[in-house]
């Protein structure tokens, strides 16, 4: 059975097959072989650990969705992942198959000072190099609370020491945000230096863009200079329609490099999966949706180790001058 590559069509639809003229069956199994069998397919570990946010403050564009799959994808393929769900509907939670039943060491004990981020983490059942720490529904009031303590708009960064992710040993930290922004978002922006937006390929979803990137620079002005949006990610692109290439166009247009090449086509299939406690890459993993988001963390991953060898190649030079 010949390998089956993925490639990006016009706006960035993502498409797949050979040509070597397989059934549709058999595609998917090749497909589900890739996601099945990483040892093929290794993806870079970064030099330095990556913490990075995925926010926007508009719900339903696929941030849980495109957060989990893309730690799954990463975890399964070489790095270790822990995702912080942030979000008081625990929906990452779900999605990642860990216990957020109240009473659980969670997130929001870790922000009111009760836990280390060690203490709350828990190891996905499907990858042992996937960990989360869960949302349950204690986190709803966190905002309120922290409203009175001290440092209230640092408490995540403070969990996030190096001491504490030292003991996880983690490669990646994904933080995923409530659709807002509130306290609990502000906190992972401090805390992180880099920010994903998943952007849903409708107009609606353009909407509000422009405020989540001027609270971004408020937040680099004032509380983390090092914050920066490092990627953007396309989702439920559907190929049928120009709207969907009018918005990824434009995007691409106004955000350049910044927008990963591979695009996240609607899919069932990803929709289904937290349903059943699992990412799309063990519940169908040879859906279209499961290779895109493979794809996508790929060329996450690879955009980071070309950056990191630019630089290394550039200090050298300079030292050889």
């Amino acid at each position: 059975m010949s390998t089956v590559n993925a490639g990006v069509l016009g706006a960035g639809e993502v498409i797949y097959g050979d040509g070597g003229g397989l059934t549709p069956i058999a595609e998917e199994a090749a497909r589900a072989a890739r996601v099945l069998h990483p040892e093929d397919h290794r993806m870079p570990r970064p030099a330095r650990r990556r913490v990075i946010t995925v926010a926007n403050q508009k719900g339903g564009v696929g941030k849980t969705t495109s957060t989990v799959n893309l730690a799954a994808a990463l975890a399964l393929h070489g790095a270790r992942v822990l995702v912080i769900d942030l979000d008081p509907q625990g929906n990452a939670s779900t999605a990642l198959g860990v216990d957020h039943r109240s009473g659980t060491p969670s997130i929001y004990e870790v922000l009111i000072g009760e836990l280390t981020l060690d203490q709350a983490a828990q190891v996905c059942d499907r990858s042992s190099d996937l960990l989360c720490v869960p949302a349950t529904i204690d986190l709803a009031g966190a905002e309120i609370e922290l409203v009175s303590m001290m440092n209230r708009e640092s408490r995540l960064k403070q969990a996030l020491s190096a001491e504490a992710l030292d003991r996880l040993d983690v490669d990646y930290v994904l933080v995923d945000c409530p659709p807002s922004l509130g306290l609990l978002t502000l906190n992972a922006m401090v805390g992180a230096p880099e920010v994903l937006i998943p952007i849903q390929c409708e107009y609606y979803a353009l909407e509000g863009l422009s405020q989540l990137l001027n609270n971004i620079g408020l937040v680099q002005s004032h509380l983390n200079p090092s914050l920066h949006v490092s990627t953007i990610l396309l989702t439920m692109y559907d190929g049928r329609t120009k709207l969907a290439d009018q918005v990824t166009h434009e995007v691409r247009h106004h955000f350049g490099d910044l927008v990963l090449r591979t695009v996240i086509p609607r899919s069932v299939k990803v929709s289904e999966a937290p349903g059943f406690g699992q990412t799309v890459l063990t519940y169908d993993p040879g859906s279209r949706g499961a290779m895109s988001y493979l794809d996508a963390a790929r060329e996450f991953a690879m955009r980071a180790a070309v950056a990191e060898q630019r630089a290394e190649a550039t200090v050298n030079a300079g030292e050889s001058r």
